[in-house]
């Protein structure tokens, strides 16, 4: 039985997946809401939010992640980071997926992926559990009534937390399995109910698709100032290193918190909703995300709250220290109204040094931002993905290795291309450890990441007095009106010279060692730039 607004050409029946019991075809959120209450998968929480725990995973599962070895797709895949599946493998997986399905209830929501038309994926994405179509419903972008009645999907994904995959049968590694076909044109999502698996797949196609025009996706937020689309700012970054937080500053309009796509008409942001961490989510640092989780229909994923009063517990990490919150971008109040910006004017680079070394903010040339995009320093933080417990140096390339289906160097060449051509400066700036490695120095203080940020953007900070630093070789500020000048100079922080120079030396080599698979594909300025 069908319910809901559907292209009446396009129901699941058209698409070969047949002899399901009920399908719900894009439901409101208060109607999405409401079923996953009624079907026990979640409570109302204050506000009238929506409170769900996702199981054993409340992470992405990036090792369980396979891509269709077609021949169409042989020499564009990036297979080193994408592990293969073999058709075979798929077809049975897509049999026996669709036979489990019999019978059941499912939810079918038509959205699209990028806020430029021109661009845009459509999306049919196809839930077990309701409340994914409620997430899913908040990440993507909503069409109108009137484009629904002649939706047709470029792509389907199918997520179906219940089906447990085989994998002699499957051609996969675990009970859980994310498989994406190219040339089916589908996405089958099994044995995983972490609702962000839904929005990764819809960004990994798009990282896909958007090189072959010419358009550069990032693992990006986005904003730009007030009024002034042309000063537009993009911050790459993983999870947990401030994209979210940093770009929702209230002085500027916000394009987006995490996906863009950088065309020649300029920035577009991917999604139509924020997917905000918020353990320790601080009401006055971050008053407006806060403020979202107890706004009407916002998804609270795998936050512990009291069962009497339905507070929730910003720092009670037990269940997951990936608690997140998912909600549209209209709940935030600068949030912009089309979601597009011009050519970025600054990219900033997030990273999260666990070793406590770098700087709270350096200025790079165009080389050394290429060589910091593939590199992708950072830090694994807690929680982000299973088995991850405390922060974890780490190299991602393009900030975002997980989502990354081409090579790095194709991102890293459209970067440097595209900055290059609109003029676009670039900074590192580290949101770790400072005056000691993590479990002896502190965190950094947002309150100086953003005075620094802030005079970054408005152009004050490049009018510095800069030293080139002697392990890293980038540019950092000598002094910025405000900060203590000791914070610029990470190893005046240390209590311990030594120590500090002996982990900078440590880092160094790091970097080297990274960087040397990249060498046989970069240009000489990119090997110049090289750190070791």
């Amino acid at each position: 039985m069908d319910q809901g607004t559907v292209n009446p050409t396009m129901k699941l029946e058209q698409q070969g997946i047949t002899g399901l019991g009920y399908v719900y075809y894009n439901r409101s959120e208060a109607e999405l809401q409401d079923a996953a209450v009624a079907a026990g998968e979640g409570v109302t929480g204050k506000g009238g939010t929506f409170l769900v725990t996702s199981g054993k995973h409340t992470g992405r599962s990036p090792k369980d992640n396979f891509v269709v070895r077609y021949p169409s797709v042989e020499d564009t895949i990036w297979w080193e980071n994408n592990p293969p599946m073999e058709p075979a493998k798929f077809d049975a997986l897509y049999a026996d997926m669709l036979a489990h399905m019999k019978g059941g209830t499912y939810n079918v929501q038509d959205l699209f992926g990028g806020a430029d038309p021109a661009h845009r994926l459509d999306v049919r994405v196809v839930t077990e559990l309701t409340w994914h179509g409620l997430f899913i419903r908040h990440m993507l972008r909503r069409p109108d009534a009137s484009e629904l009645e002649t939706f047709t999907p470029d792509f389907t994904i199918i997520n179906c937390p219940s089906f447990k995959a085989d994998p002699e049968k499957h051609g996969c590694r675990s009970e859980t399995v994310i498989a994406l076909n190219f040339d089916a044109k589908l996405i089958l999502i099994g044995g995983t109910e972490y609702a962000g698996e839904n929005k990764k797949s819809v960004f990994t196609l798009l990282n896909y698709l958007l090189p072959e025009k010419g358009i550069m996706p990032m693992h990006c937020s986005a904003n730009h100032a007030p009024g002034n689309p042309v000063d537009t700012a993009v911050f790459f970054g993983l999870s947990g290193t401030g994209k979210t937080t940093l770009s929702a500053d209230p002085s500027r309009t916000l394009i987006g918190d995490d996906e863009h796509g950088w065309s020649d008409r300029g920035t577009f942001n991917f999604e139509g909703g924020c997917y905000a961490k918020t353990i320790g989510l601080d009401p006055e640092a971050e008053p407006e995300i806060y403020a979202t989780c107890s706004m009407p229909h916002t998804v609270i994923e795998n936050m512990v709250y009291d069962e009497d009063t339905m507070e929730l517990d910003f720092e009670d990490d037990s269940l997951t220290a990936n608690m997140r919150c998912a909600y549209p971008l209209n709940y935030i109040s600068n949030a912009s109204d089309n979601a597009l910006g011009g050519h970025p004017k600054n990219i900033i680079m997030l990273t999260c040094d666990a070793f406590g070394v770098l700087p709270p903010i350096a200025r790079l040339t165009p080389a050394q931002a290429m060589y910091h995009f593939l590199s992708g320093f950072t830090s694994k933080v807690a929680g982000t993905e299973r088995g991850v417990t405390e922060p974890e140096p780490t190299f991602s390339t393009c900030f975002g290795a997980p989502f990354m289906p081409r090579r790095p160097e194709v991102y890293g060449n459209l970067l440097r291309t595209k900055s290059a051509s609109h003029g676009a400066t670039c900074w590192l700036v580290n949101t770790g450890w400072t005056g000691g490695a993590y479990g002896t120095g502190a965190r950094m203080p947002i309150k100086a990441t953003r005075a620094l940020l802030a005079a970054a953007l408005d152009g004050t900070l490049i009018e510095s007095t800069f030293r080139k630093d002697p392990h890293f070789g980038f540019e950092v500020p000598v002094s910025v009106d405000g900060l203590d000048d000791k914070l610029l100079n990470p190893r005046d922080t240390w209590a311990d010279k030594d120590a500090y120079d002996a982990q900078a030396s440590k880092l160094v080599t790091m970097f080297s060692d990274n960087f040397e698979k990249y060498v046989p594909f970069i240009d000489d300025d990119v090997k110049a730039a090289a750190i070791g």
